[in-house]
Order: C-alpha cells, then sequence, then structure tokens
C-alpha cells in the first residue's frame, strides 16, 4: 500500500478503541467502496486499503503485532483465509468472478505412467508403446454426454451461467456471494436424456496404447509431461496431461555419471607388464583399445563420445574404460619356474618354494 501507517489509512488514533476503530472503518467503506463511485478510478484503490487495514488492526493479536514491529509480523496473508478479491466479490456480486466463469466442460484430470527403458534407450532415445486404462471420449455421443437426437438443456438452478448467487443484506448493504452451480457442476447446462453406454459423462474406461517419444539422455528417475494425452474431461472437456516416469534399468557392463560411462576391462598380469590389444564393449557394439606396455591397477582409458547423448545440446559424453590387472592364483610348475626366473633376473626376492605358494592356495580350496 502507498502508505503504510494502517491507522492514518482508517483515520483514527493508535489508542482508538475498537469500537472507534470499526465506526470509521464502516465510514470509510460507504465512502470509497467503487459501487458508489464509478466515476473515481481511485476509490477502489483506497477500498482495498481501508479493507486490508481494518484486517489486520480489527485482530488484536495482528495489531499488538503492527503495533510493536510495524509490519504484521507472523500473521501470514492480511486477509487470512480470504483476499481482497472476496470482499469485492461480496461487495459488487460476483461480478469480477463472473468474467472467469467456470462454464462450459472443464479438462479431464491428470494421470501418470512408470516405464522401464534400457540404459541404451536413455542414451540414444527411442519410441515404446505405452498401455493404460483412461478415460477416453465416449465414441457413442462423441463425448457430448447426450443420447442421440437429444441435446443438453439449460440448468434451471443457474440459468445457464454455470454459478449461484446468494444475496444478503450487512451493515454495508447487499452482498453477492457466487459459488459453482452444484446442479451442473458449472457447466451451465444438465444432460436430460444421457447417454447409455457413458450414462452422460461423455467418456468411458477404456484401454489405450500410446506411443511416447523418448528424447534421447535422459536419466533415471526423469518424467516426461505429454499434454492433452491423459484422461478426458467430461462431456466434451479437453484431455488432461500424462507424466511419463523413466526408470532406466541397469546395465551390468556400465556405470552412468551424467554423460559419461564407466566400464571395468580385466587384464591380465603379463597384458598389463608387456601391454596388449584388448576388446571393449560400448553401448552399441565391441571396440578395441591399447593397452599400454607397464600399465598399473587403475589405469584410465578414455574413449571419445562413447557416451551417452547430451539431452540439451549435441555431442555425446566419453566412456571411461578402468583396467584391473588380474594376478594369477595358481600357476603350474612351469609358470612359476618362470616367473621365479624373472623375480632373479631382476633382483626382487622372493619366497622360496617349498610346495610353491600357489600350490599352498589351491590346496586350501
Amino acid at each position: 500500500m502507498p502508505n503504510t501507517n494502517l491507522y492514518e489509512i482508517l483515520e483514527v488514533e493508535a489508542t482508538c478503541s475498537p469500537d472507534e476503530l470499526k465506526q470509521s472503518y464502516r465510514r470509510l467503506a460507504r465512502k470509497f467502496h467503487p459501487d458508489s463511485n464509478t466515476d473515481d478510478p481511485m476509490a477502489e484503490t483506497r477500498f482495498k486499503e481501508v479493507s486490508q487495514a481494518y484486517e489486520i488492526l480489527s485482530d488484536p493479536e495482528r495489531r499488538a503485532n503492527y503495533d510493536r514491529f510495524g509490519s504484521d509480523v507472523g500473521a501470514g496473508s492480511p486477509f487470512g483465509g480470504g483476499s481482497v478479491q472476496d470482499i469485492f466479490d461480496m461487495f459488487f456480486g460476483g461480478m469480477a468472478a463472473n468474467n472467469h466463469a467456470r462454464r462450459g466442460p472443464q479438462s479431464g484430470p491428470d494421470a501418470e505412467v512408470s516405464v522401464d527403458i534400457t540404459l541404451e534407450e536413455a542414451a540414444f532415445g527411442a519410441t515404446r508403446e505405452v498401455t493404460l486404462t483412461l478415460p477416453q471420449r465416449c465414441s457413442t455421443c462423441n463425448g457430448s454426454g447426450c443420447a442421440a437426437g437429444t441435446t443438453p438443456v439449460s440448468c434451471e438452478e443457474c440459468n445457464g451461467t454455470g454459478e449461484v448467487r446468494r444475496v444478503r443484506n450487512s451493515i454495508l448493504g447487499q452482498m453477492v456471494t457466487s459459488q459453482t452451480c452444484a446442479r451442473c457442476q458449472g457447466m451451465g447446462s444438465r444432460i436430460a436424456t444421457p447417454c447409455p453406454d457413458c450414462r452422460g459423462e461423455g467418456r468411458r474406461r477404456e484401454g489405450v496404447t500410446l506411443s511416447v517419444t523418448i528424447p534421447a539422455g535422459v536419466e533415471d528417475g526423469s518424467t516426461m509431461r505429454l499434454a492433452g494425452r491423459g484422461p478426458a474431461g467430461l462431456r466434451g472437456g479437453l484431455n488432461g496431461r500424462l507424466f511419463v516416469h523413466l526408470r532406466v534399468m541397469n546395465d551390468p557392463r556400465f556405470i552412468r555419471n551424467g554423460d559419461d560411462l564407466h566400464h571395468e576391462a580385466h587384464v591380465a598380469f603379463s597384458q598389463a607388464v608387456l601391454g596388449a590389444t584388448i576388446t571393449v564393449p560400448t553401448l552399441r557394439e565391441n571396440i578395441t583399445i591399447d593397452v599400454e606396455p607397464g600399465s598399473p591397477n587403475g589405469t584410465v582409458e578414455r574413449v571419445r563420445h562413447e557416451g551417452v547423448e547430451h539431452l540439451h545440446g549435441r555431442g555425446r559424453g566419453d566412456l571411461f574404460i578402468h583396467l584391473v590387472v588380474d594376478v594369477p592364483t595358481e600357476l603350474d610348475g612351469a609358470s612359476e619356474d618362470l616367473l621365479r626366473q624373472w623375480a632373479a633376473h631382476r633382483d626382487e626376492p622372493v619366497r622360496e618354494s617349498s610346495g610353491g605358494l600357489f600350490h599352498r592356495r589351491k590346496a586350501k580350496k
């Protein structure tokens, strides 16, 4: 409000009594009532200010907060459970509300479904067929809800407006409240002769198969919002929204981190020492990479553009190959002799054979 002093807005002293506050509010409400000031565009603003100020100061707790802190601290909305619009609706006979009446069929509600997809489908996109049961427009009456050869009739309760207005007297004159007509549910018309198949609803629950296009790059837990693919509305109302929750199934070959993929590749001890060319999987095919001689356990090789496609842009993530060097747990005599010769050549102390370390491990199994 332009003037933040509530007492000045109500033209009273800060020490005024509740009765004095009420008398001033009644006087100002009548003075600035928009119905009485059709030629004064500022009357509506002043009426709002007066109503809001009185709403706060007429409550002892909120008035105490205002006196102490200079604002309606902790009180939430200054209109409690209502609003300025509620006050206008009462005084103006619901004229503002009539501009937004709920006349006519309303859109259908929302629905949701979960879909399991593979990591490959999440990475590159896919089109999936989803079968579910939803309210669909009645084919017999084409959604009108009327039996063949009949049409809806105007609701007698609300005279076709979709709203029922109630008038009551108050200290400020007549106040009018509006509410949705219970007989026609705000549509302004009713079904005199319902369709026998949908019983006047204009829709029936049916199994439907929808084609859902999944974009490339989606993640586990992503939700797609499909407008107009949900349940049909009553009596010809538009379809609601369908929310598709995506669940990406685990792929034992990969771990996903954003748009990058990680894969563990096992290599033999000799391959890690001497180098090798090994085969590793990607999402669509196998490729070969080179293991450099002397690669220790945990070496990471990067393969560019073999990850997941970017959801909001061009290109793909990368594939990271983590080398796991397998140390043999069993050796035959010839292999053990060769390793001991190699260790002796490098002057690396090892245990004496005495049956062999590997023989002992084998015996324990």
